[in-house]
């Protein structure tokens, strides 16, 4: 690890300028993943910002109905917070399938959406990298794939994002606020990440110089009918292979509602609302759920390893899907 400067903000103006004024600069606060990336040089910056003590550690109501997460409240916190657990329980069950208990109580909201990929390449400072050195190639297309993406790739990356939490609140329609030095915005998170495209070393639409302050969640948790299911090759701290957060809103046997997201096959989130609109004011039946499946995953490329994803992904979905449909009689 490279050596740094250390500072500690008193409040959110004052985290932004500290970073504003250092190019170099980051934010810390869990670092569950930052330390990890420091330790092997992947990521080097000149000064971090402990932003520890600013007041965005609370869960509180919306005017609109929905909830706010501040930014600092743990993974473990947010999961076993009575509204949360009550109003969106698919937030909280996919959050209890990352990381490690012990992970979960330090890592934060915020920096949970803004941890970097696992691609073994990208940790791999002996090798090219377009994500961690811009230009240098990407290892993986024609290296060793399996866990990575089949959804969203480019010539020049296909890395996954590795976050739970994120998946669901993908399907939640969650928005996250943030705040920079031209003052505050929010941000859709189905707009948050970022494909790869020719810019693969930028992960999301969060400025350099901007500090997620809280996500806030819709009124709408689909509460009655939901699933996340995740898929890995072990059942403890284990990246997912293909994950789905599923939510239904049901009248009768119709279905009124769908929402659908996939984590571990794209660099983002993966969300296809154009395909969810297919099992609007349908039966919620297996040929139904086939359906939607085969066109969510609709232009999917392996690249040798991984092409068993193409074929997971449309199981999984179809399974967390029925699952989502029984939820109601389970509980």
């Amino acid at each position: 690890m490279r050596s740094f400067n250390y500072t500690r903000a008193e409040d959110v103006g004052n985290a932004v300028s500290q970073v504003a004024a250092d190019k170099g600069a980051k934010f810390i606060a869990g670092g569950t993943n930052l330390l990890d990336l420091m330790k092997i040089q992947v990521m080097r910056p000149s000064r971090l910002v402990d932003i520890t003590r600013l007041a965005l550690d609370t869960i509180e109501e919306t005017d609109d109905g929905g909830l706010r997460l501040g930014a600092l409240v743990t993974n473990s916190d947010t999961a076993y917070h009575e509204q949360v657990e009550k109003r969106y329980p698919l937030l909280s069950h996919a959050i209890l399938a990352g990381a490690t208990a012990q992970l979960r109580n330090m890592a934060t909201d915020g920096g949970n959406l803004l941890q970097r990929t696992r691609c073994y390449y990208f940790y791999d400072t002996d090798t090219p990298c377009n994500k961690r050195e811009p230009g240098t190639g990407c290892s993986a297309i024609q290296g060793y794939n399996r866990d990575l993406a089949i959804l969203g790739t480019s010539e020049h990356c296909i890395a996954t994002h590795p976050s739970d939490m994120a998946v669901a609140l993908a399907a939640l329609e969650a928005t996250v606020r943030v705040t920079g030095p031209n003052g505050e915005r929010t941000i859709p998170l189905s707009e948050f990440h970022r494909l790869p495209g020719n810019t693969p070393h930028i992960d999301s639409n969060l400025g350099d110089d901007e500090i997620i302050t809280a996500i806030d969640l819709p009124a709408k948790g689909f509460a009655d009918h939901y699933t996340y299911i995740k898929l890995r090759d072990r059942a403890s701290y284990a990246f997912a292979l293909v994950s789905v957060a599923a939510a239904l809103d049901m009248e009768g046997d119709t279905i009124k509602e769908a929402r659908i997201a996939l984590g571990g096959v794209a660099h983002k989130p993966w969300r296809k609302p154009e395909a969810e609109a297919l099992l609007n004011g349908r039966q919620a039946t297996r040929e139904n759920f086939r359906k939607v499946a085969e066109a969510y995953i609709e232009g999917a490329k392996g690249y040798g390893d991984n092409d068993f994803k193409i074929e997971l992904a449309k199981r999984a979905i179809v399974r967390a899907l029925e699952q989502a449909l029984e939820m109601e009689e389970k509980s």
